[in-house]
């Protein structure tokens, strides 16, 4: 069986002050913004964070790295805050993967009691079956 997973948020309101900016050592004019996240995601939230930022279609002035429990924003300054929303949307339409594959979890555990239900009646009918059985011959040998 499946088992459900957790989502992951970028932790608000962000403590400024704390939050790490720099310069990046690689890419000119590019600086890296760490954007903390309320729990280090599991290798499942990873995996469908990283297929829908690759398929994002913004992909040539800005990437965008999971490490831990930080998200790393590497970018220009240019249009910094449509790039913040662009990484919220990234998130939550990472969460809404997470909460479909948690409803599909929940529809499985569903069908799994019914047939779980259904199996045990059966054995009970079967067992009260044999218990006549027993009974019948008890009757018919010692009435």
């Amino acid at each position: 069986m499946r088992e459900m997973l957790r989502k992951a948020k970028l932790l608000k309101p962000i403590k400024v002050a704390k939050n790490s900016i720099r310069r990046d050592d690689y890419f000119a004019n590019a600086y890296r913004i760490d954007l903390p996240l309320d729990s280090t995601p599991d290798h499942v939230w990873q995996h469908i964070f990283s297929q829908k930022w690759k398929a994002s279609r913004h992909l040539w002035d800005r990437k965008l790295y999971l490490i831990g429990d930080n998200l790393r924003l590497l970018t220009t300054p240019n249009q910094f805050e449509e790039k913040l929303a662009w990484v919220e949307h990234i998130v939550n339409e990472t969460n809404k993967a997470i909460d479909e594959h948690n409803r599909a979890v929940r529809r499985e555990e569903g069908r799994e009691r019914r047939i779980k239900k259904e199996f045990d009646k059966q054995e009970q009918l079967d067992e009260q079956a044999k218990l006549e059985m027993f009974w019948d011959v008890l009757r018919k040998r010692f009435a």
